[in-house]
Order: C-alpha cells, then structure tokens, then sequence
C-alpha cells in the first residue's frame, strides 16, 4: 500500500515538474517566425550568394584562382588598340581585358568567400540573398557576362586584326641562331 502511494505521488509530482516547465515558457517570446512571410535580418557581412559588378571587373581571374572548389569560370579577350569600343576602367585606368565569360556554379560553391578578398577591384561580393532552390542543376550556374556572342566575335576578330598588323608592321628579328650541334649534324 505505501509504494502504491509512493508511486502515485512521483506521477503527480513529475507531471507538476512538466507543467511548471511548460507554463515558465508559454509567456515568453517566440522564437519561431513564420517563413517566408517572415524573415531574419542577416548581418551585412554574411556570406550567402556572389553577386558580380560587370562594370568593375577587370578579368584578372584572380578570384578563379582563390576559389577552393573552381566553381567560378572567367574567359577574357585582350583588348585590341583598334577596338572603337575601348573604354575607360572604373578606375581611370584603360581597360586591358575583354570579360567574354563569367560563371559561377552555386552548386559546388562553398561560400568562403576567398573570391571576395581575392578581388583586386572589389568586383565581386556577397549579397543578403540565400535562397536558390533549383530543379535543375543546371540552372545554378549563374553568369555574368555584358559581351553578347556576336561583340565576343568581333572582338577576337579585331585582336587577330592587330596582332596580322603587329606581325606585318614588325617581322620577327630576334629568332635564335642554329645551335652549332645542330647544325653538325644536319651537315653530316
């Protein structure tokens, strides 16, 4: 009889230890928010999706470089001296470099951010953005590109222009002499 009291009492006592935990936090805040319609706010440094300013990005592909898993794509064109487009850098400077191809696969991105710091020209940065949910694979490859194929072509078109030009207007005149083992032999 005395432990079937005992027993009912450690139910009793055990529930009441349950409903005081329950009742200290049924006023306190939520923590909880209602995604989508709510969202955190992220700090100004998170590292979520890379975003690419075009207009200052001189193709170095130093971020290419930096990048641990190369999920990042940079093709460049040589500007030619004869190209009517030439225009001047953000930075005051001629630009050198054509942009024809910038990709980044968010697939394998790993959200480092070596890129970001890489980047001579602070070209690159993360944004607040981090939702990217895809069906595709293939849509996470995002590019950035101000080129369209055709300017691409005749770009490469200008630059083998010039470089024919360079080829005519200054023939090669430093070729290297025959070595002398060589030339023995072709004798003998």
């Amino acid at each position: 009889m005395i432990q079937y009291i005992k027993n009912i009492w450690a139910g009793l006592s055990s529930s009441f230890i349950g409903m005081k935990i329950t009742w200290k936090h049924l006023f306190v805040k939520k923590v909880t928010i209602q995604y989508p319609d709510q969202r955190f706010t992220l700090p100004e440094k998170a590292r979520n999706r890379l975003y690419l300013e075009m207009s200052k990005c001189n193709g170095c592909n130093s971020c290419a470089i930096a990048c641990p898993v190369n999920c990042i794509t940079v093709e460049t064109i040589r500007v030619s001296p004869n190209d009517p487009q030439q225009e001047v850098h953000f930075n005051g400077k001629d630009r050198k470099l054509w942009v024809s191809r910038y990709e980044i696969d968010f697939a394998k991105c790993c959200y480092c951010g070596l890129c970001t710091a890489a980047c001579p020209s602070d070209a690159i940065n993360h944004t607040t953005e981090y939702e990217y949910s895809e069906y595709k694979r293939e849509n996470l490859v995002y590019k950035f590109q101000t080129l369209t194929p055709e300017q691409v072509i005749e770009k490469e078109r200008l630059l083998a222009e010039f470089r024919t030009q360079e080829k005519v207007c200054h023939p090669e005149t430093d070729k290297k002499p025959a070595d002398n083992k060589t030339a023995d032999k072709t004798t003998e």
